[in-house]
């Protein structure tokens, strides 16, 4: 049995350079790598570009590299909540491709799978296939879009073995799971982890051959980006 456990983020982060490209699981603030974030914004990377479903909010998840201009490019489906995202792409500080959000995933799924590109009905006739190639399937037009290509992919589960072997909770099964061996070295930071052979296999969504990297993530605080509940009858 190959181990993946690395003892610390500093460890799992290891050869995290200037300009790479980053691929980072979540929704919204659901199932964001916290720790992963935390240590990129200590390491003080820059011209790191970014693959997310958003930018989470000002001063949570990829808001707080944001702020510190350490992002030159984000490939995400929405703005979202952050302010600082919306200025920056508005003012051209910031290099954004806003692609359709099942568009994304499969570009990711594609990357996990081997696959150098995919067809999509997706966009096509609109602004996002300028310039890409299209096909007629079966009386129907698609737009082919290729597989990202990124160094290290961040993912949080909430539980995790010493081989990799990952187990997502609720909502943050979202881009994790199709992130998880899309890039050349894929880093996994878990709420607990476990041994091999505790986990039920047929409870485990993603198989440890896709992670490289797996540690035990610290002080998740779980933010809600808007909170609602329903008021008393």
């Amino acid at each position: 049995m190959i181990l993946k456990t690395v003892k610390s983020v500093e460890d799992a982060l290891q050869g995290v350079q200037d300009n790479m490209t980053f691929m980072l699981g979540g929704f919204g603030l659901s199932g964001i790598p916290e720790n992963a974030i935390a240590e990129l914004v200590k390491l003080n990377v820059k011209g790191v570009t970014c693959i997310s479903n958003n930018a989470g909010v000002d001063d949570f998840g990829l808001g707080l590299l944001l702020q510190k201009k350490q992002i030159k490019k984000m490939v995400s489906s929405y703005v979202g909540e952050n302010d600082e995202f919306e200025r920056q792409m508005l003012s051209g500080e910031l290099d954004v491709e806003l692609i359709p959000q099942g568009t994304l995933a499969e570009r990711c799924r594609a990357a996990q799978a081997g696959f150098p590109a995919i067809f999509t009905p997706a966009g096509y006739g609109t602004e996002v296939a300028e310039g890409k190639e299209t096909r007629e399937f079966d009386g129907k037009m698609y737009v082919l879009e290729h597989a990202f290509k990124a160094d290290f992919a961040f993912v949080k589960a909430w539980k995790g073995d010493t081989a990799g072997n990952l187990i997502f909770k609720g909502t943050a099964r979202n881009f994790n799971p199709c992130m998880a061996g899309a890039a050349k070295i894929t880093v996994a930071e878990v709420e607990h982890l476990v041994p091999v052979g505790e986990l039920d296999p047929n409870q485990i969504h993603i198989p440890g051959i896709f992670v490289q990297r797996i540690f035990q993530g610290e002080t998740y605080e779980k933010r809600i980006e808007q909170r609602t509940v329903r008021t008393k009858q």
